[in-house]
């Protein structure tokens, strides 16, 4: 009983693994990041590059006229 209480306890405080556990919690926080600012970013990243967009365009069309 002893030796299974020890062994228990040998499972509970290894650190084996610890690393792999910290990177998919950070994976994790990155990608709800992700989802919360994309939706947010996107619309003001649509909006440079339209404004740009018709910007090069107009330029173009005034330097072969």
């Amino acid at each position: 009983m002893l030796l299974a209480l020890l062994q228990l306890r040998g499972l509970l405080t290894e650190e084996e693994g610890q690393d792999l556990v910290e990177y998919a919690l950070l994976l994790v926080f990155l990608a709800l990041a992700a989802i919360v600012t994309l939706p947010i970013l996107g619309s003001a990243i649509n909006v440079v590059f339209s404004e740009s967009h018709w910007f090069l365009i107009f330029n173009l069309k005034v330097a072969h006229s």
